[in-house]
Formats: C-alpha cells, sequence, structure tokens
C-alpha cells in the first residue's frame, strides 16, 4: 500500500523559511522522479518543482525561482521542498507526488503522468 504524507505546513509570516517534507513507503521511491504542486483556493493546481530521481536534476515553475529548493534524501524515501522569503501568495495546499518516470518530463508542471499524490499539507502565510 502506497503511502504519502506530507508534513510541515502551518501559519508562518511573509518572509520567513519554511521546509516541508514528504514521507513515502510502499513504491519504489529511488526509481521516480518526484514532484511538489500546490493549489491556492480558488486557483487551479499549480505544479511548481520536480526533481530527477538520483536528485541531480531539477526543474522549478518561473513563479518559484530563486525561492523554492526541491530535494530528496533516497536513504529515508523522503522528500523535501524548501520555501524561503516565504510570500503571502505561497498561500495554498501543497502536495507531494510521484511521476511514472525517473526523470521530470517536460511537461512534468501539468500534472499529467502522476503516479499517486500526498494528501497534502496546508501553507498560510501572513502579511
Amino acid at each position: 500500500q502506497v503511502q504519502m504524507v506530507e508534513s510541515g505546513g502551518g501559519l508562518v509570516q511573509a518572509g520567513r523559511s519554511l521546509t516541508l517534507s514528504c514521507t513515502t513507503s510502499g513504491l519504489p521511491f529511488v526509481n521516480y522522479a518526484m514532484t511538489w504542486f500546490r493549489q491556492a483556493p480558488g486557483k487551479e493546481r499549480e505544479g511548481v518543482s520536480c526533481i530527477h530521481r538520483s536528485g541531480a536534476r531539477t526543474n522549478y515553475a518561473d513563479s518559484v525561482k530563486g525561492r523554492f529548493f526541491i530535494s530528496r534524501d533516497n536513504a529515508k524515501n523522503t522528500l523535501y521542498l524548501q520555501i524561503d522569503s516565504l510570500k503571502p501568495e505561497d498561500t495554498a495546499m501543497y502536495y507531494c507526488a510521484t511521476t511514472t518516470l525517473g526523470s521530470c518530463a517536460g511537461s512534468w508542471s501539468s500534472g499529467t503522468g502522476i503516479r499517486h499524490w500526498g494528501q497534502g499539507t496546508q501553507v498560510t502565510v501572513s502579511s
């Protein structure tokens, strides 16, 4: 049984940093590129970042480049997302997801090719 559990969200002040975690079990974590998505109320889901199965290559949405940093620990089957200089517009539910490939496809941010989703962790940024 696949389990993907996000944690680390909460209410934070603008300008602060936060690190989200996604702990997985029941799947060959090391085989898959992993992604983070977010969805704010009333908005479409947005692909935030993707990381190659090895961790050697990463991709980011233009809206978060320079502030979001994705990483993974294959020994712990865990995915991370560090968010620096938080802004109120970062307020959203953040989800981790596995892809069906070992690398990030060109369409990674569209949400296609996702094998499993986590349940999400809420990040709320106050101004």
